[in-house]
């Protein structure tokens, strides 16, 4: 395939070269047509390009929990201005540049891996296309062998076709009928064993998914988690999404089912990771900002002492030591004006 620029090339080639590269490492020892040096390839490419975007998945971990502080300022300023969205708005967007707060931080990490996850799945998909239909080139077993995909050659493509366990090809689904199951021409195509191979990985995605989203509820504050809309959010990622892994599993690919297990496995790890990480860099300012206190005040026993503005408040204005008083006379004393209610003294003749 040559390299369209008016296209989603842009994407397919990284993605494909990236899985490659690790195709090539483990075919060196496991062979080229082993079903585990494919499987490790696609799961590696999920680790490797996890790692490129380890940076954005900690800002938006930090984005979050800083939300989540904002909390009660952001539900003063939708009492306040909830009737006035512009005004809202922009108290909102003051309320974030004094924080230095991003809210796309937040969904960065998650809309990066929307088209690596369609890049891996076309790059997966045009290893067999001989299926016809939308989107399809309807190309015959011979013909689909003899082309390349992407960096892939030829050859690497009949390697793919031919990787399977106990009759399992990687790059079939477990509802998958039709003309392209003529492209697995170097062994007995086996649907029950497809079954068998993709079911407990699917299992083990949706569970993991299940346990990833809640480490993330756990970690929510309290102020975030009474929040209506988050509540919402939080019962789709318990319970919705691991059960969409489940049920849509048959109709993907067993490469697709691997990519989405590995990718559950490398956020369980680097998301408690990275919470360990923050918390402990919170704990180190908690005791930074109380060794600060503790130097600042006074000495057990020592009295405080006065500050130079009170001193000058309190004496002549110049922040020295209060200069002696003026002896008072019989003349000011005469002066002075009695006090509130009480009967003025006769003064002598």
């Amino acid at each position: 395939m040559s390299f369209d620029p008016f296209s989603l090339d842009y994407f397919y080639y990284p993605v494909s070269a990236i899985m490659w590269l690790w195709y090539k490492a483990f075919a060196s020892f496991l062979g080229a047509a082993n079903f585990l040096t494919w499987t490790l390839a696609v799961m590696f490419l999920v680790f490797t390009l996890r790692a490129i975007l380890y940076n954005p998945f900690v800002r938006q971990i930090r984005t979050t929990r800083q939300m989540q502080e904002l909390q009660p300022q952001i539900k003063a300023l939708q009492k306040k201005y909830g009737k006035d969205r512009q005004r809202m708005a922009l108290e909102m967007q003051k309320l974030q540049r004094e924080h230095g707060f991003n809210p796309i931080l937040g969904c960065l990490p998650m809309l990066v891996q929307v088209p690596v996850f369609l890049g891996l799945y076309h790059v997966l998909r045009c290893f067999n296309r001989t299926s016809s239909g939308i989107g399809q080139l309807g190309l015959s077993p011979e013909r689909n062998r003899s082309l390349g995909n992407y960096v892939f050659s030829a050859t690497d493509v009949g390697h793919f076709l031919d990787a399977n366990l106990f009759g399992a090809p990687l790059g079939a689904s477990m509802t998958q009928r039709g003309a392209s199951l003529q492209a697995f021409q170097g062994f007995e195509f086996s649907r029950p064993a497809v079954a068998a191979v993709g079911v407990p990985v699917m299992i083990l995605a949706g569970i993991a998914t299940y346990f990833n989203s809640r480490a993330s509820v756990a970690r929510q504050s309290v102020e975030a988690a009474a929040n209506p809309q988050t509540a919402m959010m939080n019962k789709l990622a318990l319970y919705v999404f691991p059960l969409g892994v489940v049920v849509g599993g048959p109709f993907l690919p067993l490469a697709i089912i691997f990519y989405w297990f590995a990718n559950n496995i490398w956020t369980f790890g680097q998301q408690h990771y990275v919470f360990a990480m923050i918390e402990r860099e919170e704990e180190a300012k908690k005791r930074e900002a109380i060794e600060r206190r503790a130097a600042n005040a006074p000495a057990p026993g020592a009295k405080p002492k006065r500050s130079t503005a009170k001193a000058g408040a309190d004496g002549n204005g110049t922040g020295d030591t209060p200069a002696a008083e003026t002896p008072k006379t019989d003349t000011d004393a005469g002066n002075r004006a009695p006090r509130p209610g009480a009967k003025p003294k006769k003064r002598g003749r």
